[in-house]
């Protein structure tokens, strides 16, 4: 890939952000809008950026598409962008195709439609199984909404489904997590992602933060529920291979591997990003700009940048380190203090030596993006 030609690098994976919610969940930090009127457009403007970027080398072996809410798109239109992506951008005969859905707008008439699309991996959004929960977190769904859609995509032969969940928030207690695990293990989904809230700060909830009405939530809390979540799991036969991600056997997500081992991938789309193994770039963060540079024959890229050495460094760290592939270990003992720390941190039982990698343990894996800065101070 690169700036002008945008010819994305062999077998990468392929992003598109459908930049519409019919509502802001209380906590999301992603761009999207709720006037959902420029969505009739949306697939003209992706082709014209598709054909600005110029045929790629090879096929993309992933392609995911996400938001924003893309089954808030009317009618057919989603089926529809997916078969024209399809018949304008070359993927390998066997990609994995991802779609992102809300529980409130799944029907059995939108998942046939993204079956015959090719669609073979769909992620919900549940978040929580527990309706005062759903609230507190600003999500339009319902749990009884929840378990229907889980259930519609199941019966309409989804044979690799995510669900996503979402803890660590005021007032969250631990029992009712783990129901909300139980229930989820009732589907045996293939993957299952466990996200810490986060608070943004231009956000409701980070608005409420900064003012004093919500407090945050202890640390040691939030390790308490990371810990037994992980355990409960691995018990079922999941995978831990991402601090936030579980999969069954054969089940990772191929496409978001690519972000963690720093693999090319091409972002089309308001807001979406690119990384071509070098460059980072990322599109402007407006429907109406992201338009207007395309009508001018512009590919609509705000800002881009190349990382220096040590950046380089660290972002394989925090990315490595987040994984259970860990990372390897030449790479840490060629720097600086580099060999001392592992050794250090060894003995702390955060990481272990496998097979010629540093791997974070469950507890390394817990302290998130603190343990790569043990290498660089």
């Amino acid at each position: 890939m690169s700036l002008s030609g945008g010819s994305p690098a062999r077998g990468g994976g392929l992003y598109v952000h459908v930049p519409f919610c019919r509502t802001r969940c209380n906590y999301c930090g992603f761009f999207s809008q709720t006037d959902l009127r420029p969505a009739d457009a949306l697939m003209v403007h992706l082709q014209t950026e598709v054909r600005l970027r110029g045929s790629p080398g090879e096929p993309f072996d992933s392609l995911y598409i996400g938001g924003g809410t893309p089954t808030v798109l009317p009618g057919g239109m989603l089926e529809e962008m997916i078969c024209r992506l399809l018949a304008t951008v070359p993927l390998a005969a066997a990609a994995e195709i991802t779609v992102e859905a809300n529980p409130d707008d799944v029907t059995s008439g939108l998942l046939r439609g993204l079956r015959r699309a090719g669609v073979n991996r769909l992620s919900i959004g549940v978040q929580s199984f527990h309706d005062d929960e759903l609230r507190f977190l600003g999500r339009r769904h319902t749990a009884h909404q929840a378990r229907a859609a889980i259930g519609m995509a199941r019966a309409a032969g989804f044979a690799n489904l995510g669900i996503d969940l979402m803890f660590g928030f005021r007032g969250q207690r631990r029992d009712r997590w783990l129901r909300s695990l139980d229930e989820m293990w009732a589907w045996r989904p293939e993957h299952v992602s466990c996200y810490q809230l986060s608070i943004e700060a231009d956000t409701p909830l980070g608005r409420r933060v900064a003012c004093g009405s919500l407090a945050r939530v202890p640390e040691s809390k939030e390790h308490s529920f990371f810990l037994a979540t992980s355990q409960l799991l691995r018990a079922r036969g999941y995978q831990h291979y991402e601090v936030s991600n579980f999969a069954l056997p054969g089940f990772r997500s191929r496409h978001n591997l690519r972000y963690w081992r720093r693999a090319p991938y091409l972002g089309l789309g308001p807001s979406a990003h690119s990384f071509d193994g070098t460059m980072r770039w990322w599109n402007v963060r407006s429907v109406t700009e992201y338009a207007a540079a395309l009508g001018r024959g512009l590919l609509p890229v705000a800002e881009s940048e190349r990382l220096t050495d040590e950046q380089v460094y660290l972002e394989q760290l925090m990315l490595g380190f987040r994984t259970d592939a860990g990372v390897e270990i030449p790479l840490l003992s060629g720097h600086p203090l580099g060999a001392e720390t592992l050794e250090r941190l060894e003995a702390q039982g955060l990481l272990v030596r496998r097979d010629g990698r540093a791997v974070p343990t469950l507890c390394g894996l817990a302290l998130g993006d603190r343990l790569p800065l043990e290498f660089v101070s």
